[in-house]
């Protein structure tokens, strides 16, 4: 992956976690190593195992010099195959070139290791270290895709998609844009197994709310742009001044978090909105209950940046919550309107307060679909099940390859 540990990216810590549990062997090979003030317990183990990949160190050195004597032809053409089909990104260039030096260390580590197959977290970056391994050591390797990496930053996307093992989305509606966008034999190769969680984490609780009681409503999520935060605050001045007492909190941190501390001080907001900052994932399981409604209200930003399917609507079903979220990219696939949840237009604050006021005041339909919403979650986004299929893939693709790379472990 990009980076680790990373907060938000609870969906591939479990994973890792279950896919051990399950008996695969996992190495850890994120491109930055970074410190962060808040950790999920579960993540502290992990760090101590991660491979440090300096940029430049004596030993990515070795490793590029060993790589270029033993294959010059395949060494140099990988450095002119990135600078080609990195050139329409000048911001994608300038990293793809700091990071081929990294991945020629990594492939040595790997082979060290006995690694056996390589998945990455993302089509981005992560994408190209796993392609320049395999160039230069033949082990294969899988994408998972999500959703600015295919949405937004796709130079060298065709490449790497292309020459993966097998490619999974997140959403029947990633498959359906890559189909889309790079034809129909991507489609083919491309499976579609949704982020998952542990239903056991999470508690059901009936907590409806009463005509003239405070409506409790909780977000969780990154402080970014693409989460369309702004919008959610509208939504609740909209409510204050129809009469409707909302109280929502925001958890999560990130670079919006001074613009919408404006925003809440200008729409006189304080006693409304709470932004409460980052939690860890056990902190989240415990808010979650004591709310009485989740919303989810991301956007497209003009970039084209957005959601694929939010782990935190997952976990709000889980806790049968009932949800409110925006019409975009697979969240349909969870949120089914009118059957799990409501769903409204993105950027549309009046739309948002409409469906919030809807389940405040009508309660016990909303319960339904929140019923209805966790049984979806329990069925088709589970943790368990679904690592078992990804699993499932990994050992076909160690079969398939050379037998030289047929060894007993999976690297992420």
């Amino acid at each position: 992956m990009s980076r680790f540990p990373h907060l938000p990216e609870t969906f591939i810590l479990r994973e890792m976690m279950e896919l051990e549990l399950q008996g695969q062997g996992v190495s850890l090979y994120p491109l930055i190593l970074q410190k962060q003030p808040i950790v999920h317990p579960e993540a502290q183990p992990w760090i101590a195992r991660a491979h440090r990949l300096p940029y430049i160190s004596s030993d990515v050195l070795e490793a590029n010099a060993r790589a270029l004597a033993a294959r010059p032809g395949r060494y140099g053409d990988l450095w002119k195959r990135t600078a080609w089909e990195n050139q329409t990104s000048s911001n994608f260039l300038i990293r793809a070139l700091a990071l081929l030096p990294k991945a020629a260390y990594a492939a040595r580590l790997m082979q060290r290791e006995g690694v056996a197959h390589i998945h990455a977290h993302y089509a981005t970056h992560p994408a190209f270290v796993a392609w320049v391994i395999h160039q230069l050591t033949g082990l294969s390797y899988s994408v998972t895709v999500h959703a600015h990496d295919i949405f937004v930053r796709t130079a060298m996307l065709a490449t790497k998609l292309r020459e993966a093992a097998f490619v999974v989305a997140i959403s029947d509606y990633n498959r359906d844009y890559l189909a889309r966008l790079l034809g129909e034999w991507v489609r083919e190769k491309t499976h579609v197994i949704h982020c998952g969680i542990a239903p056991a984490a999470y508690t059901p609780h009936l907590n409806l709310p009463s005509p003239g009681e405070r409506f409790e409503i909780i977000n969780v999520g990154s402080l970014q742009p693409y989460k369309g935060h702004r919008h959610l605050l509208e939504a609740c001045a909209l409510l204050r001044d129809q009469g409707l007492p909302v109280h929502c909190r925001i958890v999560g941190g990130g670079e919006e978090r001074p613009r919408l501390e404006r925003q809440r001080a200008d729409m006189r907001l304080e006693g409304v909105v709470e932004l409460l900052g980052p939690k860890s994932q056990d902190e989240v399981a415990r808010l979650l209950p004591t709310a009485q409604c989740y919303v989810q209200p991301s956007i497209i930003t003009p970039s084209g940046k957005m959601e694929g399917i939010p782990v935190a609507l997952m976990e709000a079903l889980a806790c049968a919550l009932p949800v409110v979220a925006t019409k975009i990219s697979g969240i349909p696939e969870l949120v089914r309107p009118g059957e799990t949840g409501l769903l409204v237009p993105p950027a549309d604050a009046h739309a948002l307060a409409g469906a919030l006021a809807t389940i405040y005041h009508d309660p016990h339909h909303a319960a339904q679909r929140a019923d209805a919403g966790r049984a979806l979650v329990l069925r088709e986004f589970e943790l368990s099940a679904n690592v078992k299929r990804l699993a499932a893939l990994f050992d076909s693709a160690i079969l398939t390859q050379a037998p030289e790379h047929q060894a007993a472990r999976v690297e992420s």
